[in-house]
């Protein structure tokens, strides 16, 4: 594919070098990116070069999504139709149609509930993560390339949780076209229980695309979103010859400097019979004295006012300020806010900015698009005390390298306790053992839907100190899950969701090792019958959480295994049971009776249940704060109309509507809720 073309010329900050300072320049602006469309990246020289290329009649052209590269989170199964990611691609099949419909993508979260759970985590490097951080990713990729004017989301169920719209370019850069920033323009995300076409006005952007990626954040959500298409418009890019010849044009590179007077606004306008000796001369005589002081001093500062009086003895300049309060004030600052600082003077530089100290948390998610090899170089040397960081989404098209991760573990790892690698694709068995062998105190590994490549050996073997694991969508085998339930007695936390291991086994394997656990995830996992669940209800007493969903549907009635568990974890807080065919009304007899503590209650798809026995877990559930009853046919919807209106809680009823399904009852139901 054209993102493995070589194209080191057109890199910003080349990886063969490893400077603190090009790295400290490149995270200060890469917050910017956003509203810097025609920055360093999207060049006019690029932009002249790909039209130099192109044929030269200009073809609008619009086009369906043709593959689906990436993705962080999917509600369906890989061996399924429903709720898949490929099910973003093409035409819209259910547009303009308003509804929970299984052709089209959705994703496994929704709202804030995960938030509220027991298994719930603590951001790392807080000050960090703002409040409209994305929470999952699809990257899209379509036929032709085009200098793109438009992009049209099909939003067919509970719009408004697209946060931002990225370019993978054909120079192999990401570009921001669009991100919500909050404000009441026509261009923010819109909520409401209609169909719609999000299509915001997205920044132009002057080298052609066929990568898309779309990033969501669903925390307003009151239920899962589901896009049904993304049409892509804009000029097509048909190059004339080799496309090769594109990125071997060495000088669309622009060098430290004329990047750095770029980023000043020192650009030079030349006379019609100047010399490019004569601008330069004209520039050390004119220029220069005012060139340093804005970058030292700001815009509104001249360059005498930088400089302290000499006949004042302690001026009062951040220069004195004793280095413990700087390194106080600086351990607030987000990353971004901290390498900008690092750029003002030497001491920020040398003294304050690269203290170890400072380094203990390291959070590169918000920044995967500028992270590689050279990034990790740079904090090889600031993160010697380095204990939670976390490495999510980044490396996506080869930035980074199984090398290149295991290099820094070597360097930083020794101490680190907290692991989050999610959706990455730069591991390997090697970097698994790299992590075990140097991370001796590891609690927590996160690798939700990590490709870990050539699984060989026994790369899991190694971890002796786990309290949280979460294998969500990863494929790794079951001998090597059973290895790591056996050799993490103080496990916690489990995330097994997707798994193709027998649950069963697992179940077996928890109830025997890992007695304190806390919270179980077998989301749409294989192989978990009545067996599994009475291992767990004999030695797991703690439990505050437990997902089941999908993953008992072979079994025909767990009713007595169900109670056991009810009985024996009396401090259960969230109970998902989704699609679980056996279920009936004694188990929502049992459910209101021995689960006084529970709080999120999901029966999606349960078809056994009466709207009676709802009313009792209602009733007798005082501290339920949600409950799904979508899709259990069943219900008076009468009824629940009025729950809505009488309980504290949050009922969430969904339906699929056939387009010969529009009463006006069924279309009401599912606009409100």
């Amino acid at each position: 594919m054209f993102h493995n073309v070589n194209n080191e010329l057109f890199r910003a900050v080349p990886t063969t070098t490893s400077s603190s300072s090009s790295f400290d320049e490149l995270i200060s602006t890469s917050a910017t990116k956003s509203t810097t469309s025609t920055s360093e990246i999207t060049t006019d020289d690029i932009y002249g070069l790909c039209n130099g290329l192109a044929q030269s009649k200009e073809t609008p052209i619009s086009q369906f999504a043709s593959r689906v590269l990436e993705f962080s989170s999917q509600y369906g199964s890989d061996n399924s139709i429903s709720y898949t990611a490929c099910n973003i691609t093409g035409r819209p099949s259910k547009f303009p149609n308003y509804g929970d419909f299984p052709e089209t993508f959705a994703m496994r979260t929704y709202g804030r509930w995960w938030d509220m759970a027991p298994s719930r985590l603590t951001d790392i490097m807080p000050q960090t993560v703002k409040n409209n951080m994305p929470q999952d990713f699809i990257v899209i990729e379509f036929e032709d390339f085009v200098f793109p004017n438009e992009i049209s989301i099909y939003e067919t169920y509970n719009p408004g949780a697209i946060v931002k719209l990225w370019a993978f370019t054909i120079n192999e850069r990401w570009i921001c076209l669009w991100e919500d920033d909050g404000s009441n323009d026509s261009d923010t995300r819109i909520f409401s229980n209609d169909s719609h076409i999000f299509s915001p006005t997205i920044n132009e952007i002057k080298i052609p695309t066929r990568i898309i990626r779309i990033e969501f954040n669903h925390r307003n959500l009151d239920y899962f979103t589901e896009i049904d298409g993304v049409l892509l418009e804009g000029v097509k890019f048909t190059p004339r010859g080799d496309l090769q010849q594109l990125m071997n044009l060495s000088q669309a590179n622009k060098g430290p400097i004329q990047r750095k007077l770029e980023k000043v606004s020192f650009t030079t306008v030349p006379a019609s019979n100047q010399t490019q000796d004569q601008m330069l001369k004209d520039f050390l005589i004119k220029d220069l004295e005012n060139f340093i002081a804005k970058i030292n001093c700001g815009d509104n500062r001249s360059l005498s006012s930088c400089v302290p009086d000499a006949s004042e003895k302690n001026p009062h300049t951040l220069k004195n300020m004793p280095s413990e309060i700087s390194l106080k004030i600086c351990s607030y600052l987000d990353l971004v806010s901290l390498c900008r600082m690092s750029q003002t003077c030497r001491k920020f530089y040398h003294q304050i900015a690269r203290d170890p100290s400072l380094y203990t948390e390291l959070n590169l998610m918000p920044y995967w698009d500028v992270i590689d090899a050279s990034v990790l170089n740079t904090f090889k040397t600031r993160c010697r005390f380095l204990k939670k960081v976390d490495l999510s989404w980044c490396g996506l098209f080869n930035d980074l390298t199984s090398s290149d991760f295991n290099d820094f573990i070597r360097h930083c790892g020794k101490q680190v306790t907290h692991l989050r690698l999610n959706s990455v694709k730069f591991l390997s068995s090697d970097s698994l053992e790299t992590v075990s062998m140097i991370c001796d105190n590891l609690k927590e590994l996160s690798l939700r839907n990590a490709t870990i490549s050539r699984v060989t050996g026994n790369p899991f073997g190694r971890f002796k100190s786990l309290e949280r694991l979460d294998l969500f969508h990863v494929d790794i085998p079951e001998q090597q899950i059973m290895l790591m339930l056996q050799n993490n007695p103080n496990l916690r936390h489990i995330n097994l969701a997707f798994s193709q291991a027998n649950m069963d086994q697992v179940a077996t394997t928890i109830s025997r090792c890992n007695v304190h656990i806390q919270s179980i995830d077998m989301w749409k996992s294989r192989g978990l019958s009545s067996t599994g669940l009475r291992a767990l209800a004999a030695s797991c007493s703690e439990l505050e959480e437990v997902d089941f969903g999908w993953c008992l549907r072979d079994e025909a009635s767990p009713g007595e295994s169900l109670l056991k568990l009810l009985k024996g974890c009396p401090n259960l807080k969230k109970l998902f049971l989704a699609a679980i065919r056996g279920l009936n009304d004694r188990d929502l007899e049992n459910i209101a009776k021995f689960c006084q503590n529970l709080e999120q209650l999901d029966l999606l798809g349960v078809m056994g249940i009466s709207t009676e026995k709802c009313y009792l877990i209602l009733n007798q559930c005082q501290k339920l704060k949600l409950i799904d009853l979508s899709f259990c046919v069943h219900l008076d919807d009468a009824q629940i109309a009025i729950w809505k209106e009488t309980f504290d809680v949050t009922i969430k009823r969904s339906f699929v509507r056939t387009d010969n399904d529009y009463s006006t009852r069924s279309y009401n139901i599912i606009r409100n809720h």
